[in-house]
């Protein structure tokens, strides 16, 4: 048996962008998603703590420093610029990986930086 258990979260990022006219995902700043052990292409959960909405998506790599957290596509109708989310990842682990396993998360600034 096989446990989705919590792998990466990015807490609190604030939202820079929403590009309606975009294919879908959410672009994250690259050093965001090194520092949460995030890849590109890999489906993340949202959650937006300004309004309760929650999707699901994958991440586009954005520019390395630059703070982007930019929802694309259906999701800009839902997410706004200066909207708190919070960004979470989840991995396959048998039980007993899951009982030692520590997710990597961390707390970016109100500019999407970190301390």
């Amino acid at each position: 048996m096989f446990l989705h258990i919590l792998k990466s979260k990015i807490h609190c990022a604030t939202v820079t962008e929403a590009n309606l006219h975009y294919m879908g995902s959410i672009t994250i700043d690259e050093e965001l998603m090194e520092a949460a052990g995030l890849m590109a292409g890999e489906q993340v959960h949202v959650v937006n703590n300004s309004n309760g909405e929650r999707i699901e998506t994958y991440i586009i790599t954005g520019e390395r420093h630059s703070g982007c957290i930019c929802l694309n596509g259906a999701a800009a109708r839902k997410f706004l610029p200066g909207d708190q989310i919070i960004i979470m990842a989840y991995a396959l682990m048998e039980p007993e990986e899951a009982k030692g396993f520590k997710p990597q998360v961390i707390f970016p600034d109100e500019h999407n930086r970190l301390a």
